[in-house]
């Protein structure tokens, strides 16, 4: 998830050469942030169409976050409870 998780900081996948590494950074994106996630009850999945990334929950309230920042309020919403972006779980899914 090391790539994954640049793109994560980064927010972005600008700088892809093309419109395919593009949509594989923004699937390496969504792997590693439902790594980071589960541990939350949450899931992240990015259908390569939508303008955003699909958090969900395990009772199927679903939500598009288009920014991090709108990510980590979303997660904290729907997972009810803070959550640390820095937190040691999301670092070590880097790793992944």
């Amino acid at each position: 998830c090391a790539a994954g998780a640049a793109a994560i900081r980064a927010g972005t996948e600008a700088g892809a050469a093309n419109a395919t590494d593009r949509i594989r950074a923004r699937y390496r994106r969504a792997a590693c942030l439902r790594a980071a996630l589960a541990s939350y009850g949450l899931t992240a999945h990015d259908d390569g169409a939508t303008t955003g990334i699909a958090i969900a929950d395990r009772t199927g309230r679903i939500e598009i976050v288009e920014t991090l920042a709108d990510l980590w309020a979303v997660a904290e919403r729907l997972g009810g409870r803070s959550v640390d972006p820095l937190d040691p779980r999301f670092t070590a899914a880097e790793g992944a």
